[in-house]
């Protein structure tokens, strides 16, 4: 494996009131840093998962590795056809070409800090899936975007069968 090296020497500084925020309840995704902010190095969102709310279907991302740190509440995260139970402070890092999926744990929330490294540019693609929800754009249309974000949807037998 090789070492990323970022293409910027500036530091990246995003303030709460400033970060736009996308969706609301039941899953609300403040968009913090997209890969052009970064030089390419990373690319990270914060996501706050309603009780059992679902965060993101299972998928996997072909040139990414992806954090998830815990900052409050309980989750449920698919790592290949594991779940592992994350709580407050916990990390899991899920490697490219791992299929992977994550959801607030039934009965609790979750507070999620995302990192996908290196950056993919995204903050477009949670826009897009915005308009799904709000019916300005089919169900369908992101199948179209997932080479574009990185974003590979797949079927996964273990996630279904705990999540439904």
């Amino acid at each position: 494996m090789s070492l990323f090296v970022p293409k910027s020497d500036d530091s990246v500084i995003v303030r709460e009131a400033e970060a736009e925020v996308v969706g609301g309840t039941p899953v609300g995704i403040r968009l913090l840093a997209d890969s052009s902010a970064t030089g390419g190095a990373l690319s990270t969102v914060r996501v706050t998962l309603a009780e059992g709310a679902d965060g993101a279907r299972p998928h996997l991302h072909r040139n990414s590795a992806e954090m998830f740190y815990l900052l409050d509440g309980s989750a449920e995260i698919l790592s290949g056809d594991d779940i592992v139970t994350a709580e407050r402070g916990d990390l899991v890092i899920v490697p490219p070409d791992k299929p992977h999926a994550f959801a607030a744990v039934p009965g609790a929330t979750a507070d999620i800090l995302i990192v996908i490294t290196p950056g993919v540019e995204r903050f477009e693609y949670f826009r897009h899936l915005q308009r799904i929800r709000l019916g300005a754009a089919t169900p369908e249309s992101i199948l179209e975007v997932q080479e574009r974000y990185d974003n590979r949807f797949l079927k996964s037998e273990t996630w279904e069968s705990r999540r439904g």
